[in-house]
């Protein structure tokens, strides 16, 4: 069963491969990000348990970043959610009512993309990637094709790319488990996170496959997104010349969020009624794993 207490203790799990990070002694704590408008100059957003909870926008979110931009605050999105292109992205958080442009807009999708071409090597990438996915945004030089639409990939393709589970089973985990064993090729994941909340629950996300691939392989894969440092030094990048002590990083996850931000040397605020810890007390959690952000707020 995914829930919050599984899915933590499955963060826990995988810390050891996870950046490492110094983080606050104590918390300190408010109702939503208007509490911390003092202490920072620019926000880096999660969407989903941040702005959005699935399809649908948080409660008071779109007011929250207009506000913000009132009182001269700088925005970025830095999100794992690697199964849009940054204009469907872009499409979306306009119809949720989000103002966005496509220079606020960072996803692991754009970090990963960017360093496919160091890592091919002549061969079609095999892509875990959902229906309908053109992959127009890549780099003119890399070919992308369909896992679900060709088995032969496993045998002959020069390497994989985790971008979306929409359409993934356990069958698949084993398939492309075995295909690595039998000829060890590169694994790109382009959403590290392991779980995502939606209105229903928690969905798992493609980096609990490549986990569950690396426990039992042995082999590696290339991380893209939060918590790394790949994606924040990207995001930080549209942020220049604001330092980065006056910059935090919002997010409803201890492991990907508040991990990732630490380790960049940015302010951290995890949001709690939204997502991963919607509807428990993250005291015992932050306490048992020593995830500690510099404030905990109900919401956005």
């Amino acid at each position: 069963m995914i829930d919050t207490s599984w899915a933590f203790e499955r963060y826990e799990s995988v810390r050891a491969s996870l950046p490492q990070a110094e983080f606050a002694q104590t918390s300190r704590t408010g109702y939503d990000l208007s509490d911390t408008a003092g202490e920072f100059d620019a926000y880096i957003l999660d969407a989903f348990g941040v702005l959005n909870r699935g399809e649908t926008a948080i409660e008071g979110a779109v007011e929250r970043m207009a506000a913000l931009r009132a009182l001269g605050k700088r925005l970025v999105v830095l999100t794992n959610a690697a199964s849009y292109t940054r204009q469907e992205i872009l499409a979306k958080y306009h119809r949720l009512g989000f103002d966005f442009d496509e220079s606020e807009v960072v996803s692991s999708r754009d970090v990963a993309f960017a360093a496919l071409p160091k890592l091919a090597d002549g061969k079609p990438w095999a892509a875990a990637a959902a229906a309908g996915d053109d992959f127009s945004d890549a780099p003119a030089e890399v070919q992308i094709e369909h896992l679900f639409e060709n088995a032969e990939l496993l045998q002959y393709a020069g390497g994989f790319l985790l971008l979306s589970t929409a359409r993934w089973g356990r069958a698949d985990t084993a398939a492309l488990r075995s295909a690595l064993l039998a000829k060890p090729r590169t694994l790109i994941v382009a959403n590290p996170d392991l779980v995502a909340p939606r209105e229903d629950g928690l969905s798992q996300e493609p980096g609990l496959i490549a986990h569950e691939v690396i426990e039992h392989s042995g082999l590696q894969a290339e991380f893209y997104g939060k918590p790394f440092a790949n994606a924040f030094d990207t995001a930080l990048a549209r942020l220049s010349g604001i330092p980065r002590h006056r910059i935090a990083m919002v997010g409803d996850t201890l492991h990907t969020d508040v991990l990732g931000g630490a380790a960049a040397g940015i302010g951290t605020i995890l949001i709690t009624n939204h997502g991963l810890f919607r509807g428990h007390d993250v005291t015992p959690f932050i306490n048992h794993c020593g995830i500690r952000p510099d404030w905990i707020l109900l919401t956005t």
